[in-house]
């Protein structure tokens, strides 16, 4: 299985035709390619297989907070400052689902139209599809893909619907929480527990009344947190995103945090990480499709509801009989 030998024999000409066209940067490529990816296309791990050797490259940066922080718009500011400096950028932006279409939302993203007909920048809206965490099991792959083409940052911006955003952690190499002043950010975002994945605070909107005494609560709230000599505490960067005021300190902020990381290893066990967790996703979504997406297994587990309903077992002894080992 190390060799990954399974999926060799399903990667045919038109896949490999498509990952060197996505090694290229190719616009249209990596558009096909994150499709692909999306819509859970059964090529799709054919083609991350054959994409993987080329990532690793790229620095993830999470964008996460409460909704109307104006992440996007700080999005929007970073891209214009990486762009400046040569750097060459994707956009994963995770959006609220239709719940029509199962598509996203925001898919226009005029809040970035900034970076409208600059080919050193992708930008690609995700429906979230109903995950928690505000971030779709498929936007990791999605960074995968932008990786491979080459890009130097990607900016990962979950949905910010009032869900738990964590599992931006499992994705980002350093990850950012924008917060603003005028609705009690700091507050609900310890409920929401961004405050233990934060890397670096942008408190947004700081041209506004309340920017200092938002500061203050979260400075007070950190210095309740222990630490040792090598703990990265996260800094307070304040910002305007719509005039770019304070965007350079928080670059400055998250290059520092990527010095510490790699002078600690945080970088490596972060991505170590990354890829116990995708795994455990694969493993858990082939054994979903091995367990139930099979027409046989649709009617083996409308037997089974029935005989809970009907008192010959319960859920947990329906489940027994479910579970790989355990058939009749």
């Amino acid at each position: 299985m190390t060799d990954g030998a399974p999926l060799a024999s399903t990667v045919d000409a038109r896949v490999r035709a498509l990952t060197e066209r996505v090694r290229k940067g190719e616009p249209s490529a990596v558009a096909r390619a994150l499709t692909l990816v999306e819509n859970r296309e059964p090529v799709a791990a054919a083609l991350l297989h054959e994409l993987w050797p080329d990532t690793g490259r790229a620095w993830r940066l999470g964008i996460t907070g409460p909704p109307g922080a104006g992440k996007s718009t700080l999005v929007a500011a970073l891209i214009a400052h990486f762009r400046k400096s040569g750097r060459t950028v994707g956009v994963i932006a995770v959006d609220p689902s239709s719940p029509f279409t199962g598509g996203a939302l925001l898919g226009d993203r005029v809040r970035m139209g900034v970076a409208h007909g600059d080919s050193g920048v992708f930008i690609r809206s995700m429906a979230s599809r109903g995950d928690l965490g505000g971030l779709c099991a498929s936007a990791q792959e999605a960074c995968d893909v932008l990786d491979a083409s080459g890009k130097d940052v990607i900016l990962i911006e979950t949905v910010g619907v009032g869900q738990t955003e964590v599992e931006v952690v499992h994705a980002a190499d350093s990850i950012v929480v924008v917060l603003h002043p005028e609705a009690g950010d700091a507050v609900q975002a310890m409920k929401a527990g961004l405050m233990e994945i934060a890397d670096v605070y942008a408190v947004n909107k700081a041209d506004r009344p309340g920017a200092d005494r938002l500061e203050q609560e979260i400075l007070g709230m950190l210095g309740l947190r222990p630490h040792g000599a090598d703990t990265w505490l996260p800094p307070v960067v304040r910002v305007v995103s719509t005039t770019t005021v304070g965007v350079p300190d928080l670059v400055a902020a998250l290059e520092k945090h990527r010095a510490h990381q790699n002078q600690t290893s945080g970088t490596d066990s972060r991505r170590v990480r990354r890829i116990e967790q995708r795994i455990r996703l694969l493993v858990e979504s082939e054994m979903r499709s091995r367990l139930f997406g099979r027409p046989e297994a649709a009617a083996r587990l409308a037997a089974l509801v029935a005989d809970v309903r009907a008192g010959r077992t319960t859920p947990y002894g329906a489940a027994s009989h479910i579970l790989p080992g355990n058939e009749p």
